[in-house]
């Protein structure tokens, strides 16, 4: 089988409650096939147009609720779109903030803010894609960040550094961690004294331009990420949201979500790796078989399907307990811990599968190989995450 070969989506099962949405999703993203995010790959580029299209087909306000103009679907329609994106080729890299950055605006933004800047996202005039949290010198301790927010009668000043502040270039909002407080010494209180800020980046640009410096940064993957300087940046106190030293709770509310939705690309990338390398084993004969009919090639992607099957179940296991209201850590955090590993182990059967080939850009192999491996680091590593189910599943002290 060549690189050149057609390649297609299996057609989504009848059966399945996201049937439709599925074949929506899938629709849209047969306008940017392979060939699109191979060249975007090549240079590093920002997939403008594939992003365009999703805004107008109301995908990336998926989880805006309708009254602002917004789709106002579940996190587990959500993580449907998300799936699908990665299961067709793409890399849903560009969405996926505009939809987990989005519940601190719902969830503890203002009335005035929402009804400010909600209906815009919906709309597509503004974009919504930019989280300023992490800093080189506190790295996954996120509560020992030190970008300061002093307050200036009716403004705050901004000063810190960030690094793997994604997309800022693209967007015209940005939300961003900063401490207004001191770091308490007290263990049980160091969630204490952040507060999390909604920056309307157009109007910074066009005001105080020297204040914001960007850096941008080169990975192994395509992913707009950079370092940012914050030079005495000024904000109006209204860019607040909810209440000032309660920010960082405001970041782990909103983890969940983003661990669910970060599982479903993982899985999207499972199921595309499978499809793949079934496909090319199917056709390839070597020593008189064909290469789908040996053991040693067919068994190590069938254990990654069953990998990716059961990450598949345990994450809409964990967005329903989400919709529903329930608690949901331990089943969140599992999901994403499944779901990379096991898109990593269909990742590894994949290239094998494909011998020499896998490693070939024409193949799209190596691309998503390179694009998978992030989540299992990132949003946070797998080892923070086995050590928050050794505590809050198991029982056991903290390590950390």
């Amino acid at each position: 089988m060549s690189a050149t070969s057609a390649h297609s989506t299996p057609a989504p099962d009848e059966s399945d409650p996201h049937a439709e949405l599925r074949a929506e999703v899938r629709a849209l993203c047969t306008r940017f096939p392979d060939e699109y995010w191979r060249e975007l790959d090549r240079v590093r580029g920002y997939p403008e147009a594939f992003v365009q299209a999703f805004t107008e087909a109301g995908l990336l306000a998926a989880l805006v609720p309708e009254e602002y103009g917004g789709r106002g679907m579940t996190l587990a329609q959500a993580s449907v779109v998300l799936e699908e994106i990665n299961r067709s080729g793409g890399h849903a890299a560009a969405c996926h903030a505009q939809m987990y950055t989005m519940g601190a605006l719902l969830r503890h933004g203002s009335e005035e803010q929402k009804r400010r800047y909600l209906p815009g996202i919906a709309a597509g005039r503004i974009r919504l894609q930019a989280f300023s949290v992490t800093e080189p010198e506190a790295g996954s301790d996120t509560t020992r960040i030190s970008t300061r927010a002093v307050r200036d009668g009716d403004e705050y000043v901004i000063t810190g550094h960030k690094n793997w502040t994604s997309r800022i270039e693209q967007s015209e909002l940005l939300i961003l961690l900063a401490r207004t407080g001191g770091r308490p010494e007290a263990e049980q209180d160091r969630a204490q004294g952040l507060s999390l800020f909604l920056i309307d980046l157009a109007q910074l640009r066009t005001s105080q331009p020297a204040s914001l410096r960007v850096e941008p940064v080169r990975t192994m993957f395509n992913y707009a990420t950079n370092k940012v300087w914050y030079e005495g940046m000024r904000v109006p106190a209204s860019s607040l949201i909810g209440e000032e030293g309660r920010g960082f709770r405001y970041v782990i509310d909103g983890w969940n979500a983003e661990r669910i939705l970060l599982a479903a690309e993982a899985i999207g990338d499972g199921y595309w790796f499978l499809q793949r390398a079934s496909e090319y084993v199917r056709g390839v004969e070597r020593f008189g078989h064909t290469l789908g009919s040996l053991q040693g090639v067919q068994f190590p992607l069938a254990a990654a399907y069953a990998h990716v099957r059961a990450a598949d179940l345990m994450r809409f296991e964990a967005a329903r307990r989400f919709d529903s209201g329930e608690p949901a850590g331990i089943e969140a955090n599992t999901a994403k811990y499944l779901a990379s590993q096991a898109s990593w182990e269909a990742a590894n059967a994949a290239l094998d599968a494909h011998g020499g080939n896998g490693f070939v850009d024409e193949y799209d192999v190596e691309r998503k190989f390179r694009e998978t491996r992030m989540y299992s680091v990132a949003p946070v590593s797998n080892n923070l995450v086995l050590a928050f189910l050794g505590t809050k599943a198991l029982g056991l002290p903290r390590s950390y």
